[in-house]
């Protein structure tokens, strides 16, 4: 006699109250796993989608470019000039003193009592501690001889003062206190400008302008149309016209006795500024 089939059914109450919905128990987890398999080979199949556009994409994109320049060589560089002349309207120089002596205090109090008197009057000139810059030093001196070999000479002192004057009609004034006091040491009387950026900013300026009318030429020249600035850099190159004048004590004691520097202009002073300039040609 065949025997009949039947689907295993929950033979209690209490085995339908365990699978919680009064359905096969065996079935439920069967389906439950069957729905997870499918969320995730649908979340593949998706992201295989996306991967295969992102290919096909790129590739087709990639097509239209053989054959073309790379799109950074569509440009055009060119460089341009500003120059511009100010006045100076200061004047710099160094005055100082040195002396040696056997005895490091000694010729200590020797350098301080002259360039106090130096400083006392710079202060009286209206030249104020900001325009003032010292550098002082001690070394020692050595005599060679062939009978006693090395042996100290004494001790150096050097003191010097950077002055800025601000009112160039007292150049001559602050020069002359070197042969007023006796201070040994005096050079570098520099003309320049005390604030340069001005002038640096319209050099720059006049640089950029002179780079956009050349590049507009060339583009017109080609036929293409300039479009923006992808590079851009810029170097200063400074031109005085005057030339420093050196001096020390053994003219004539310093420079008070023998220099007058009445007729001395204040000259001027270029600022140059160099740009390269690198544009986008549109087609």
């Amino acid at each position: 006699m065949p025997i009949n089939p039947k689907i295993a059914t929950p033979s209690s109450e209490l085995d339908k109250k365990a699978c919680g919905t009064g359905c096969v128990c065996c079935r439920c987890g069967y389906t439950y796993g069957k729905k997870i398999i499918m969320v995730i080979l649908a979340v593949l199949l998706l992201y295989g989608i996306f991967y295969i556009g992102a290919i096909s994409r790129n590739t087709i994109k990639g097509y239209n470019f053989i054959g073309k320049a790379p799109q950074n060589e569509r440009s055009i560089s060119i460089n341009g000039y500003g120059k511009i002349t100010g006045r100076n309207d200061i004047a710099v120089t160094t005055i100082g003193f040195s002396n040696t002596d056997k005895e490091v205090s000694t010729a200590q109090l020797a350098n301080k009592k002259v360039m106090d008197q130096v400083m006392v009057d710079l202060q009286k000139m209206g030249i104020e501690d900001k325009d003032l810059q010292s550098n002082y030093m001690i070394y020692p001196e050595y005599n060679y001889t062939q009978n006693k070999g090395t042996e100290l000479k004494g001790y150096k002192v050097t003191n010097n003062i950077t002055v800025k004057v601000r009112d160039l009609s007292k150049v001559n004034d602050v020069l002359n206190l070197a042969g007023k006091y006796g201070a040994n040491e005096v050079s570098g009387l520099n003309f320049t400008i005390d604030d340069p950026e001005n002038l640096k900013k319209q050099a720059r300026e006049k640089a950029l302008a002179d780079a956009k009318e050349k590049a507009q030429i060339l583009a017109d020249k080609l036929g293409v149309k300039l479009g923006g600035v992808m590079y851009y850099s810029e170097y200063e190159a400074s031109n005085d016209y005057y030339a420093p004048k050196y001096f020390t004590g053994a003219e004539g004691g310093g420079i008070g006795g023998g220099y007058s520097p009445e007729s001395t202009a204040g000259g001027s002073k270029d600022v140059v500024m160099n740009v390269s300039v690198t544009y986008e040609i549109l087609r």
